[in-house]
């Protein structure tokens, strides 16, 4: 049985790996989009537009495959934190959600070009960090992991040790939730396409 494959319409590495666990056959393309989020946006509403943008653009060009778009933004006190721009910024998010629960929001969308068929939604997750002290901020910002990650951290890097409780998916955290998107995978191509009969 030859298995299905997907475009992934994402540059993140996190993003890759967590679909090679899926056991789908993927390529990557990186679609280059204005990430701004418009005035008035939930981060639901926010991170799902974004990853339609994302698949619609690689889909342009590759319509009879199916392209799945993601983005991921980390919400506290209602203000949606995106990827630090230097480590002054990373220092500032960490320290504004250390000790305290923040919510990570990840919108994916999955879609074929062809027949118009676009299956789109967001799941959210609840972290809690530990309280960290100034010190202890400056030497993880120093490690340079933060600055490519929403809200200047990485639950599956050395922020592992920072984070204290999950509540939700934790590949949600990562950066896609891998159990809601093997759902959507296994209503498009049958139930065993991901466990029995296609491994």
């Amino acid at each position: 049985m030859n298995r299905p494959a997907m475009i992934l319409a994402s540059a993140s590495p996190r993003r890759r790996e967590l679909i090679d666990q899926l056991g789908v056959p993927f390529t990557v393309q990186i679609p280059a989009i204005d990430e701004t989020p418009l005035p008035g946006e939930t981060p639901p509403v926010h991170t799902m537009r974004l990853a339609r943008e994302k698949a619609e653009k690689v889909a342009r060009d590759h319509r009879d495959d199916w392209v799945l778009g993601a983005d991921t933004t980390v919400v506290v006190d209602g203000r949606m934190l995106g990827k630090p721009a230097d480590a002054a910024e990373a220092f500032a998010m960490m320290r504004l959600i250390s000790g305290r629960w923040h919510v990570v929001c990840t919108g994916y969308c999955l879609l074929k070009a062809a027949t118009g068929e676009a299956f789109c939604d967001c799941a959210q997750s609840d972290v809690f960090i530990r309280e960290l002290s100034d010190a202890q901020i400056r030497a993880y910002v120093a490690t340079g992991e933060p600055m490519d990650k929403a809200g200047a951290y990485a639950i599956q890097g050395l922020g592992a040790g920072l984070v204290q409780q999950v509540r939700g998916s934790y590949t949600n955290v990562v950066g896609l939730p891998l159990a809601e998107v093997a759902v959507l995978w296994e209503k498009i191509h049958g139930a065993d396409v991901l466990l029995g009969k296609a491994r």
